[in-house]
């Protein structure tokens, strides 16, 4: 498997999505919606645009999840990845770099300057990647302030 087995969600995708953010959600001890809840927003957000979920494999074995936002700081978008998943069978394959890729190029196509993410400081395999990759952790220095991600639930 490969970039030549990515696709673009539809919203007949959604149980599939939502089977695997619940996966990735249990995997990491992060509080989920049933599957069967997920899976009606993520039919929602795939219908109306509000999101784009590439996925990789048949029948598919990860997804990379891509917000598109307009940015108040140039004329193009803003894009953020908020999902990254392998299932744990297929990780070592290259198939999260090639979702990776995959993702960097629709927020290219999409006018976007620029992309960001949040990952768990333990997840060291999936912030090597990010890295190997290009994307910037700061984590500090007096020339070079360290970056941090807050999350408040309101």
């Amino acid at each position: 498997m490969g970039a030549a087995d990515i696709r673009h969600a539809d919203p007949a995708d959604a149980p599939t999505i939502a089977r695997m953010l619940h996966d990735f959600n249990i995997e990491f001890d992060a509080p989920t919606p049933a599957a069967e809840a997920l899976a009606i927003r993520c039919e929602e957000l795939l219908r109306d645009g509000s999101m784009d979920v590439l996925l990789i494999g048949e029948p598919p074995v990860g997804l990379a999840m891509l917000r598109l936002r307009p940015s108040p700081w140039t004329d193009g978008e803003e894009a953020y990845l908020q999902e990254l998943y392998v299932a744990p069978a297929h990780r070592g394959e290259g198939l999260g770099r090639a979702l990776l890729e995959g993702t960097i190029e629709v927020a290219r196509e999409a006018g976007a300057r620029s992309i960001d993410l949040n990952t768990g400081e333990t997840d060291v395999a999936a912030r090597a990647l990010y890295e190997k990759l290009g994307f910037t952790n700061r984590e500090g220095g007096p020339d070079d302030p360290r970056m941090l991600f807050y999350e408040r639930e309101i």
